[in-house]
């Protein structure tokens, strides 16, 4: 017999990150990214962003816990971007004048 398994608060949309239905904007990763990161729960998680419900967290944890390789493979491809982002970016004038009084490494 199979059990389907439904995540009352999460949104996925094929070829679309897994968000939450009320907060679209928010994508299961954002959340996953504070419990993997932080170690926190889904308790402080609720401290730190008190315009997510309790359930929502738990609810995209759970998928997380479910669709673990869908996420880590996002948060992978968000971490390159950011460093592919941070490589050709452009020195701002205060990191140039930070650099130079030796209060910054060196890129």
């Amino acid at each position: 017999m199979t059990v389907a398994v439904r995540y009352p608060h999460i949104v996925k949309i094929e070829g679309c990150p897994a968000s939450l239905e009320r907060l679209p904007r928010i994508r299961v990763s954002q959340i996953v990214i504070d419990y993997l990161n932080h170690g926190w729960s889904a308790d402080e998680i609720h401290l730190h962003y008190p315009h997510l419900r309790r359930a929502e967290i738990h609810c995209a944890l759970a998928y997380y816990f479910d669709h673990r390789e869908e996420i880590d493979a996002e948060i992978e491809q968000e971490q390159q971007l950011i460093g592919e982002w941070y490589r050709n970016a452009s020195p701002t004038p205060v990191e140039l004048r930070l650099r130079s009084q030796g209060l910054l490494p060196s890129r």
